[in-house]
């Protein structure tokens, strides 16, 4: 008996990049789609329709990989399976008869239309045809696929082979080199070399380097698009660094990113992906294949004050060519090797592909390519793509909507193209002297922030606070439940926190933090480290103990206050003198006055750490002088009246409510 064939010719592993769009897939079921990719092709002259659906079948005959479909077998492991037939879905379309106001507007629905419908990636072939008639001669083909098939590198090689068929039949082809060749490749890599590559070049990373505010959850969607041509003098700077640096247009592109991302986020050392074309020379026909052959990977760059352009680009470029040889392990893995799981939420993509799909062709048949455009996106809130075109280079920034606007996101082209301008124009300057202003934005910054200006007429804090004592020392100045003081007796207990600080040495510059729950005791503590010049760092004595032990670290204060009731079960503050505020001895006095600079410190907030690492931000005397001046007449708030206390000291706004009431003769 003859044993019937299975329909399945070969079951492949996934590349890396593979294994995360299968991921993405399967995560975001429900919603678009974004990694569903359009090639459109004009065509001009006679067309057989069902010629070229018969040059598409042939081709994907041609390719086993563009026959697969992915799943996840039982051990959890995910495959690609090759059916032995697939059968292209094909589309027609005929907009010849409709009148030319309409023509557009359709023949984008129908692409859209087309574009919105998702792939069951278990169910292939994940590629389908629209071929819309537009005039007699003239028609637009649709290809689109997932694009955990193709890689932008693929796309004009696929197109070549299908009208090479099309033309003159299968046999004027070369026997395709099979995908399966370079997933063998990838098997046969050093995985541990590759990884410790990665962990050395990771090394000393604290914190991701994210743009996009936090948004737990958020579906994914297709992103909006700002464009820009570059200006004629950028696009020939960069070609003369090119030749006397020895540098190519992907350098530059990069180099530009992350002095903007440094820029962006306050930060010297930066992150973000940058996608890798993934066909390693050592497999022979690698760049006539078709298949999924990119990779993204991460791309620190370290910012140097006193580094030229010219010397960073030369770094960069050296960085990155080092790691070269390990650019095709997954990127959930490269990033194992940092431990902070997403390290970035931007990439950059430098489109170099070995043929210009949309250059002008005209086959033996007559009928000639007069256009292409793709369609494609990622699941990052912003990706920027330089590509060259006829024109120039182009700079593309692609955005999701529901995170920034049109004008943010047109903005920050221009902020991009403002720094490849400064770069080409004085490589020999140093990368941390370039602008990243808009026309205009100076101007409105030196004329100020638009508030009101006022002359302050009161002194610093404690000065201000204690014209107040003198005023009406007997009313009340702090009530927290059964308890309360007056302002003479929040001076003096404030007094003598102050004058237990200075026995430590501390003054003017330093920072105390303070581990006291709200109560009365915490306006003490922060009024007495006032007085005593130095800054006072709220720490939440509810927050996680990694928190603390962080925040102390980082901020390395001089002193600890806190009470009684936090004393027994103080978290470990490494060594430092420990001051319980409520069993200080009240002072009539000062020891000493400090000499108190409205430049100094006067507290250290920091912040939450949802989009990275907790930064310490720290704002003077001076400031908090003038923001509490400028409340005061914004609040209409006067002697005898009370102020509800209601923010956690770790917030901003928690100081004045604490200290406006005590400036003006309130009570808190």
């Amino acid at each position: 008996m003859k044993q019937q064939r299975s329909g399945i010719e070969d079951v492949l592993p996934l590349s890396p990049l593979q294994e995360g769009l299968l991921f993405h897939s399967l995560y975001d079921g429900d919603g678009e789609d974004v990694y569903t990719v359009q090639l459109m092709v004009d065509l001009a002259g006679p067309l057989d329709g069902a010629r070229l659906r018969d040059a598409v079948d042939t081709v994907v005959r041609r390719h086993a990989n563009l026959r697969a479909g992915f799943r996840t077998v039982r051990s959890g492991k995910p495959v690609q399976f090759v059916p032995r037939e697939v059968s292209v879905p094909w589309q027609d379309a005929d907009l010849s008869g409709l009148p030319a106001e309409e023509h557009e507007a359709e023949l984008t629905r129908l692409a859209d239309e087309d574009r919105a419908r998702r792939f069951d990636l278990a169910a292939p072939p994940l590629l389908r045809c629209l071929l819309i008639r537009r005039e007699h001669a003239l028609h637009r083909l649709v290809l689109t696929n997932h694009h955990i098939l193709l890689d932008g590198w693929s796309a004009p090689v696929l197109l070549r082979e299908v009208f090479t068929v099309y033309e003159k039949g299968e046999a004027a082809l070369a026997p395709a080199t099979p995908y399966r060749r370079y997933l063998e490749w990838l098997h046969r890599q050093d995985r541990a070399t590759t990884e410790q590559a990665w962990h050395r070049a990771l090394a000393g990373v604290t914190e991701p380097t994210l743009l996009a505010p936090a948004a737990p959850g958020r579906e994914p969607r297709m992103p909006e698009r700002a464009e820009t041509l570059l200006p004629a003098e950028v696009t020939d700077g960069i070609g003369r660094l090119a030749v006397e640096h020895a540098l190519t247009l992907n350098t530059a592109v990069q180099t530009a990113w992350a002095a903007l991302l440094g820029r962006l986020t306050g930060r010297d050392d930066v992150l973000f992906g940058t996608t890798v074309s993934g066909r390693p020379a050592e497999v022979p026909g690698v760049e006539s294949m078709v298949g999924l052959f990119i990779n993204t990977v991460p791309v620190r760059v370290r910012l140097r004050d006193d580094e030229t352009w010219a010397e960073a680009l030369t770094r960069v470029q050296d960085e990155q060519s080092a790691l070269g040889a390990h650019q095709h392990l997954g990127l959930s893995d490269i990033q194992a090797q940092a431990g902070l799981g997403e390290l970035f939420d931007t990439t950059v993509l430098v489109e170099n592909y070995p043929v210009d799909p949309a250059t002008t062709a005209r086959l033996d048949s007559g009928l000639r390519l007069v256009g292409a455009t793709g369609r494609d996106a990622t699941h990052y809130p912003l990706t920027l793509v330089v590509s060259r075109t006829a024109e120039g280079l182009h700079a593309r920034l692609d955005y999701r909507s529901d995170l920034f606007d049109r004008s943010w996101a047109e903005g920050l082209l221009g902020r991009f193209v403002g720094v490849l301008r400064g770069m080409v124009a004085d490589p020999g300057g140093c990368v941390s002297g370039v602008g990243v202003l808009l026309p205009g934005e100076r101007g409105l910054l030196l004329a100020g922030g638009g508030g009101v200006s006022c002359e302050v007429s009161v002194g610093l804090l404690p000065e201000w606070f204690g014209s107040r004592v003198v005023e009406s020392p007997g009313a009340v100045a702090v009530e927290c439940g059964e308890e309360f003081l007056s302002f003479g007796e929040l001076d003096v207990r404030a007094n003598g926190v102050a004058n237990a600080l200075t026995g430590l040495g501390v003054g003017p510059g330093s920072v105390v933090a303070l581990l006291v729950p709200r109560s009365v005791d915490a306006v003490v503590a922060m009024l007495g480290v006032v007085k005593s010049g130095a800054a006072f760092l709220p720490v939440d004595v509810d927050f996680p103990a990694e928190r603390i032990a962080f925040v102390l670290g980082d901020a390395r204060p001089a002193a600890v206050l806190t009470s009684a009731d936090v004393m027994p079960e103080l978290p470990e503050v490494n060594g430092r003198p420990v001051i319980v505020v409520n069993e200080v001895a009240p002072a009539a006095d000062l020891w000493e006055c400090p000499r108190i600079s409205p430049v100094h410190p006067a507290y250290v907030l920091y912040t939450s750490g949802s989009t990275g690492r907790p930064k310490g931000v720290v704002v003077s005397h001076g400031s908090l002088r003038n923001f509490l001046w400028a409340m005061c007449a914004e609040t209409g708030l006067v002697s005898g009246d009370r102020l509800l206390a209601v923010t956690t000291f770790g917030f901003d706004i928690s100081l004045l409510e604490v200290f406006l009431p005590l400036v003006v003769g309130a009570c808190v």
